[in-house]
């Protein structure tokens, strides 16, 4: 029985000496440096930049729709030489009026003619 009486405050102290180690690495997980609470924080910052950034997705999905369209679609092209540069196809009959600015008439009067075609233009 001695070996037992012996052996028994070494297992008391083993015991003791784990329990505090349990509890010091609890105490890292919940509380510590990159523990739970680093986690939630974290988490909170990445929501609120996901929230940020959707719109900036939108915008720059519907530039690169705009950017594949100008790349391989004439559409969009004759649209913008049209818009911006007054532009006429070959089939379209163009005409000009000395003294009159496209600002002084309305913008389309007939609305079966193209619009480069119904407006009058400077360039020619």
């Amino acid at each position: 029985m001695s070996s037992k009486t012996k052996a028994w405050p070494f297992r008391k102290w083993l015991m003791l000496g784990l329990l505090a180690l349990m509890l010091l690495l609890q105490y890292k997980l919940w509380l510590g440096r990159g523990g739970w609470q680093d986690l939630q924080h974290v988490r909170s910052r990445v929501d609120a930049q996901e929230a940020a950034n959707a719109p900036m997705r939108e915008r720059n999905a519907r530039l690169a729709a705009e950017v594949r369209d100008l790349k391989t679609g004439l559409d969009a092209v004759e649209e913008r030489a049209r818009s911006d540069m007054g532009m006429v196809r070959a089939d379209e009959q163009f005409f000009w009026v000395p003294g009159v600015s496209a600002d002084d008439t309305p913008a389309r009067q007939n609305p079966g003619l193209p619009a480069a075609a119904s407006s009058a233009g400077e360039d020619s």
